[in-house]
């Protein structure tokens, strides 16, 4: 299991490392947005070319930081029942779920993409648009995105099973782990406000 632990550490250490480097396309699109904006108003130029790149940042954004989300678990999800349950139930859950209903579609996704991609790689395919780009890069960037979500999805099943024999330390639950989703995420601002607070008037007595 030992073993098992380690490969599962390694690919969230990818997986993360993979999502905070594509975190940054989001700034390339929106600097390429806005000077297409502006070169447009100003000089009455453009091109589907800049149109299209936007396409691509925003799909590898999308796809290359999926298993960086469900790492976090910050996927979207119904919490209504679960957040009312306890943490070994809830952790049964993902795994069942993660095995029986992610896994069979990463992977099936995964193996359609490859023709997907190699068609439009060997045929050198080009957008439709006028001056628009070649499509392959986004075609792979569709199938990288579910390869690597699959991956994700064995570590998620390993750090599952590992937590529920014990061989891995299971997240401790707080009062706020049984609150709706966006009143979490307003409950857990609150405490890092408090604790802030509490510094400063601390720095001020001494």
């Amino acid at each position: 299991m030992n073993l098992l632990i380690g490969w599962s550490r390694g690919i969230d250490r990818f997986t993360a490392l993979l999502g905070r480097g594509v975190a940054w396309l989001i700034l390339v699109a929106v600097l390429v947005s806005a000077g297409n904006a502006i070169v447009r108003k100003a000089f009455d130029l453009s091109s589907n070319a800049w149109l299209e790149l936007q396409w691509y940042l925003f799909g590898a954004v999308f796809l290359l930081a999926a298993a960086w989300t469900l790492q976090k678990n910050e996927h979207v999800r119904i919490d209504v029942v679960s957040s009312r349950l306890g943490i070994r139930t809830r952790i049964w859950i993902d795994l069942i779920c993660h095995t029986l209903f992610l896994m069979p579609f990463v992977i099936m996704m995964a193996w359609l993409s490859w023709p997907f991609f190699w068609r439009s790689w060997t045929t050198g395919e080009q957008s439709m648009n006028a001056g628009g780009l070649i499509l392959w890069p986004a075609k792979l960037l569709v199938l990288l995105g579910f390869v690597v979500l699959t991956f994700q999805g064995v570590s998620e099943i390993i750090k599952a099973i590992a937590r529920l024999r014990g061989d891995l330390e299971t997240p401790q639950e707080t009062e706020e782990d049984h609150l709706p989703p966006e009143l979490r995420e307003h409950a857990h601002m609150v405490h890092e406000i408090e604790e802030a607070h509490q510094k400063n008037e601390g720095k001020s007595d001494a």
